[in-house]
């Protein structure tokens, strides 16, 4: 079992979970900061991994407590005295706005570490721009521009949502035009 310790990376620390979940069955995509933190070389630094998933708190715990972590005051949140990061599971489905992505066709990257569910660049620029518009979250702004910079994305998927959900082809080129692509 690999040992999780104050050197362990944030892109290490997503392939062990991401791996431990797989191997019980469980499947859980990583999102939010994470991603952005290994899509920028940790340009933006999250707190936390989330992983959102259907599985219950029962199935998780299962997995996360022989890594080391213990629940924490919210039963779908993880700590582990090696690390500072918290290890999230944010209830499914998978979703940016109004678009649900079906967990089970998110690619798998293969990292030095080993393979980790994640989110694609494109879906973590959605992902980001949700966070901003709708919970009105600036750094979220911030973290869809260095993945953007990052990153090769679809851009004409990033048209085609905003566009779905209601926001003009302008905020793209914008988020393009700070990106520099």
């Amino acid at each position: 079992m690999p040992r999780i310790t104050t050197d362990t990376t944030v892109e290490e620390l997503a392939a062990i979970v991401s791996q431990a979940l797989h191997a019980k069955g469980i499947t859980a995509t990583l999102s939010g900061g994470g991603a952005v933190s290994i899509y920028t070389r940790n340009e933006y630094e999250s707190e936390d991994l989330d992983f959102v998933t259907a599985a219950s708190h029962k199935e998780l715990r299962s997995v996360i407590e022989p890594l080391g972590f213990a629940a924490s005051r919210n039963p779908r949140q993880f700590e582990h005295p090696g690390t500072h990061w918290l290890i999230e599971f944010p209830p499914s489905p998978l979703g940016f706005g109004e678009l649900v992505i079906d967990a089970r066709s998110i690619p798998v990257l293969q990292t030095a570490y080993g393979p980790i569910r994640i989110i694609t660049p494109t879906l973590c620029i959605l992902d980001r721009l949700a966070a901003y518009w709708y919970h009105k979250d600036s750094q979220c702004w911030d973290q869809a521009v260095m993945v953007a910079r990052n990153q090769a994305v679809d851009w004409s998927a990033v048209y085609k949502w905003a566009s779905n959900e209601g926001k003009e082809r302008s905020e793209i080129d914008r988020l393009r035009l700070a990106a520099g692509t």
